[in-house]
């Protein structure tokens, strides 16, 4: 198996969320090889202290730049809105975010109040507030932290009774505020999709992750991407701590157990 030009994507986040992304770069891309990196040991990001994030994010950053990146991918909902300008500053390569894409991705559905759910650091960064109001000063956006919603994802209940239930209690008060739209904001909720969609019901737009940061990195940094027909490309998952949970999730997510799966310390 040929090398892409320049090297592979680098892509982390905490742990499985950051799949969801993956499987629709791969999707997209299929002639590109790839380096996953799931921060196990020290998830979720979402409840730590910003500088904690910045350090967990930097070194991410750092131990995926000695893989040989083009490109990397900050997967993670809480990374990209606390961390994300200390990411780029440190890599050599052009670094893409979640919250950009998503916030773009909302206000092209039209949608005149979005809602923001996602992690207790991602809401509080306000990340997303901010990168909507600049897209369009006039959008009216509501935030709510999920924090029950990670480890239920985690679980592998996306479609599941107690799911719906807590799903229910964080969505309802943003409901009856009528909104419109509602992005994802973090990488696992995509998994939860069944629960959050009968949730909310037909008329709410839901907004992930993966499809626009993937429209970001094909309109964005196309001339780094392999044009090489007919090519596979490599994936690599690597764990800062061996979860049977992760690689379960992980086969469900990608359609099949994966074939390198490496334990490696980011420290």
């Amino acid at each position: 198996m040929t090398s892409s030009p320049g090297g592979a994507i680098g892509i982390f986040d905490s742990g499985v969320g950051g799949l969801t992304v993956l499987r629709e770069l791969r999707r997209r891309l299929p002639g590109e090889d790839f380096v996953y990196l799931g921060d196990t040991a020290r998830l979720p990001y979402g409840t730590k202290s910003a500088d904690t994030v910045r350090r967990y994010a930097l070194n991410a950053t750092a131990h995926l730049l000695g893989e040989g990146l083009k490109l990397l991918v900050v997967a993670c909902n809480t990374a990209s809105a606390e961390a994300l300008d200390a990411v780029t500053a440190a890599s050599p390569v052009p670094v893409v975010g979640v919250v950009e894409p998503g916030a773009r991705a909302a206000i092209a559905t039209g949608a005149r109040r979005v809602a923001v759910i996602g992690t207790e650091g991602t809401v509080r960064s306000g990340a997303y507030q901010d990168a909507l109001r600049r897209l369009d000063p006039e959008v009216v956006v509501e935030a709510a932290p999920c924090p029950l919603l990670v480890p239920l994802a985690e679980e592998g209940w996306g479609d599941h009774p107690i799911t719906d239930q807590v799903a229910e209690t964080y969505l309802r008060p943003l409901l009856d505020r009528g909104v419109e739209a509602l992005i994802l904001g973090c990488t696992h909720y995509p998994l939860l999709t069944p629960s959050l969609a009968r949730i909310a019901g037909p008329d709410v737009r839901l907004v992930d992750s993966a499809s626009s940061v993937t429209d970001t990195v094909v309109r964005d940094h196309g001339a780094l991407l392999s044009g090489a027909p007919g090519r596979e490309g490599r994936l690599r998952l690597q764990l800062t701590d061996r979860s049977e949970r992760f690689l379960r999730i992980a086969a469900s997510i990608l359609g099949a157990t994966p074939d390198e799966v490496e334990l490696v310390d980011v420290v």
